[in-house]
């Protein structure tokens, strides 16, 4: 609840209690999904990646999935916001699938990310490709010169 005031007359009381309105990124939530391509987990993530339930979900996921697997593709492209949550969350998450070996991809990053990635210098904490082909594609080209 906001409590909203129309003069100094009004301070030492409401003059009305109003709901707050819904906002379009108030609405907004963080939605996973997961899919093995061969042995790489590929999670695709919509929505946006904030304090709390958000970043604790993606969290978990990821985490979980580097149990199964050493290469997890976080496909980020319908991601709209991250805030210092969420890229701590990547920080830990990448910290602790290179513990275990793993490894943590970005793909389909948005310029708006990417220029948050780049302005707190964690773009060359990650391995970011353009899209999920390019991030496979260069799974693909390793295997090849390997």
């Amino acid at each position: 609840m906001f409590l909203e005031f129309n003069s100094e007359a009004d301070i030492n009381g409401p003059a009305a209690i109003v709901e707050p309105l819904p906002t379009k990124e108030s609405q907004l939530k963080l939605s996973l999904e997961t899919r093995h391509l061969g042995d790489i987990m590929v999670v695709h993530c919509e929505g946006r990646i904030v304090y709390r339930d958000e970043a604790t979900a993606l969290g978990r996921v990821v985490t979980e999935a580097l149990k199964n697997t050493r290469e997890v593709v976080l496909d980020l492209e319908g991601v709209q916001r991250i805030d210092s949550a969420g890229l701590g969350e990547l920080v830990r998450i990448a910290t602790a699938g290179g513990a275990r070996r793993g490894r943590l991809k970005l793909a389909g990053v948005n310029p708006r990310v990417m220029q948050l990635l780049c302005l707190t210098n964690l773009s060359s904490a990650f391995e970011i490709h353009e899209s999920l082909m390019d991030a496979l594609d260069a799974r693909d080209e390793m295997k090849q010169a390997v």
